[in-house]
């Protein structure tokens, strides 16, 4: 089927109000049909991987809410993603809240049929342990790098006894499955106590660049962006960016929460500068409303995901455009 002529467009909130309308991601239509867009935004309400506060599974509903919030053109870099890309709310894959492994499988599957549409998922979650199969199904053919914002690494081996799902294990099981290319991999913003001295072990000796907090506040953003477009290289890239990475006073609303994170200034400023790397698509994960009944947690996670969107707008509309001849 070929692809619509005319981008979707959000409701606008200077006709409809905001607190009108059924809630959707942005406020743009739900769409079914990944081939009909060029972006897809996906809610993955699924908080199995969880190993000590759940609630991450209303994420998406509550992104969604706040995300009404969000308007057309980005105030800095003046991206109308909108403009560049066709974009819609594509709902949420399918997810048994009581089996882990049959999640794994369904997001795997419906993930796997958005790439054979050719369009970028965007995704909301759920816990870090969604990546893992959104690797499985776009990065199956090759190895892919990775932007990751995160107080933790995220690769740990087992939980209780023999247990390889958590979300504190999906990039481990990434780069073992061949998905993740750890020497395209940056980490940033880790921090927070460990459970024993070589837990970053497998991170540092794989290859993958670990920003820990203290060398991002010591190196400030401009001289983190540059380090992370180093690593990422002109490769096909992904960012991953979980909002515990940010310090608890601007995302209270988590499962893991550690204190002396990123501002959400410093996040936005280092997400801007990512601008015209080869992005296939991105997540936002781990805003677990329970914990932060202001709604604020998600109103950060929307606004990252708006961030995140103009990135990846910006990429399909380079993409289109013919090479230079020299």
């Amino acid at each position: 089927m070929a692809k619509q002529q005319t981008n979707p467009q959000p409701v606008d909130a200077a006709v409809t109000p905001r607190f009108g309308s059924i809630p959707t991601f942005m406020r743009l239509p739900h769409l079914k049909d990944p081939s009909q867009l060029d972006i897809a935004l996906i809610g993955v309400p699924w908080d199995g991987g969880t190993t000590n506060r759940a609630g991450a599974r209303h994420g998406p509903r509550e992104i969604r809410n706040m995300s009404s919030f969000m308007r057309k053109v980005h105030h800095v870099s003046r991206i109308a993603p909108y403009e560049l890309a066709r974009v819609a709310d594509l709902g949420d894959a399918p997810v048994n809240p009581i089996d882990l492994m049959d999640s794994l499988a369904r997001i795997e599957r419906f993930f796997a049929k958005v790439h054979a549409g050719g369009c970028i998922p965007l995704s909301a979650g759920g816990d870090h342990l969604i990546t893992l199969p959104i690797f499985r199904a776009i990065a199956a053919k090759r190895p892919i790098g990775m932007i990751h914002v995160d107080a933790h690494s995220d690769t740990n081996d087992r939980y209780f006894g023999d247990n390889k799902y958590t979300h504190g294990t999906p990039f481990r099981r990434a780069v073992e499955e061949g998905l993740l290319d750890p020497r395209r991999v940056v980490q940033i913003g880790i921090r927070g106590s460990i459970y024993s001295a070589d837990d970053m072990e497998f991170a540092e000796s794989s290859g993958m660049r670990v920003i820990y907090m203290e060398e991002f506040a010591r190196l400030g953003v401009e001289k983190v962006i540059k380090e992370a477009r180093r690593v990422a290289g002109r490769g096909p890239t992904y960012i991953s960016f979980d909002v515990d990475g940010l310090d608890p006073v601007y995302a209270p609303g988590t499962g893991t929460p550690e204190i002396g994170g990123l501002t959400t200034l410093e996040a936005q400023h280092l997400l801007r500068g990512l601008q015209g790397l080869d992005l296939i698509g991105g997540d936002v994960v781990e805003v677990s409303p329970p914990f932060d009944p202001s709604g604020n947690t998600a109103l950060v996670g929307a606004t990252v995901m708006f961030e995140i969107l103009c990135l990846l707008a910006d990429a399909v509309a380079r993409r289109r455009k013919p090479p230079k001849k020299r």
